[in-house]
């Protein structure tokens, strides 16, 4: 019966995908079509010649029916085509692939550094209730959650880039280590061990660290209330106080039983959680002038590319509904009541 009602609970959620992303990209694709003037004309600067104008909108397609432009532009979505640029002509696919591995970089060690610093601290806090412990990781988590990410980007890059020195302020490694790092993911942190180059490990860890903490800390506000608040419901549930009373450790209880329960929230948060990272990840490669999807996602709306804008929200929107998609049949499968 367990594995009928998970089996059902997949496909239920595999078939509400379809709706849900077809919903996405109509909307994306209303939304760039609303706004007043020519896009071409805006993202060349305005002014320009017809004879210019012209072979570009029909590169592109947009001398063509509102009709026909749609359904060319989800065919082109579902054979992985994500339309080419009009400012720079660079196909969306090169930007996912080279940028988009920036990205995936940073908000990969982001996630780390949110997890190990939000859990670590909600759950003190949970364990302290009403304590300086709990009032300080309380504190904690809501200056963090609250501070705009470009505002403690620039804190950081303050204290630690230009007052202490410790670390760089921007990019995403030194111009001597990407001229002599090899290419293999496009991830400069994995191309550095692929290639045993430690030197140049050492560099990006050093340029990764403010922006990662950065967006770390931010999105680590929302583990400290959520760990904090499951482990103070948990201390209470009966299970507990069955395992106090059959004279078990009070160490043992709280970490075996209470601790492990209280982290199944956890997964769902992880994933839900990674919108707020992607739209962090905007403003933090922006502020230390990191080379992802985002960085160039705020270029694309400075040039009014309305082409490039497309197609990374496009990207954008879709690796949320995926991670979405995961974290549900996850939690489907660690927490048997939601099948049901």
């Amino acid at each position: 019966m367990t594995g009928t009602s998970l089996r059902t609970y997949l496909i239920t959620r595999l078939a509400l995908v379809v709706p849900m992303v077809l919903i996405l990209l109509t909307l994306v694709f209303l939304l760039m079509r609303v706004a007043p003037g020519n896009p071409i004309q805006a993202a060349l600067g305005g002014h320009v010649p017809e004879s210019v104008v012209k072979p570009i909108e029909h590169r592109l397609g947009f001398d063509k029916p509102l009709l026909t432009q749609y359904g060319d532009y989800l065919w082109d979505i579902l054979r992985g085509n994500f339309g080419t640029t009009i400012t720079d002509n660079r196909p969306l696919s090169q930007i996912i692939q080279q940028n988009g591995a920036a990205t995936l970089e940073l908000t990969f060690f982001a996630m780390l550094i949110a997890i190990v610093v939000g859990v670590a601290i909600g759950l003190v806090a949970g364990r302290y209730r009403d304590t300086w412990l709990d009032v300080g990781g309380r504190m904690f988590g809501i200056v963090v959650y609250a501070t705009p990410p470009f505002f403690l980007g620039l804190l950081a890059q303050l204290v630690f880039g230009v007052w202490l020195g410790w670390l760089p302020t921007s990019d995403q490694a030194s111009p001597l280590t990407q001229a002599l790092l090899k290419t293999h993911t496009n991830i400069l942190f994995v191309d550095a061990i692929w290639d045993g180059n430690w030197g140049a490990l050492w560099d990006v860890t050093q340029h990764l660290i403010l922006p990662a903490t950065t967006l770390g800390l931010i999105t680590a506000g929302v583990f400290v209330r959520l760990v904090r608040v499951n482990v103070i419901r948990t201390m209470r549930d009966d299970y507990i106080e069955a395992a106090r009373a059959r004279g078990i450790a009070e160490r043992r209880v709280v970490f075996s039983h209470a601790f492990k329960n209280a982290l199944v929230p956890v997964i769902t948060v992880v994933g839900l959680n990674l919108a707020l990272l992607l739209g962090g990840a905007v403003l933090t490669e922006t502020t230390f002038n990191w080379p992802g999807i985002g960085h160039e996602l705020v270029l694309y709306l400075e040039n009014r590319d309305y082409a490039g804008v497309q197609g990374i929200i496009v990207v954008f929107a879709l690796v949320v509904v995926a991670v979405s998609v995961i974290v549900d049949f996850i939690n489907a499968y660690v927490d048997p009541r939601i099948r049901y």
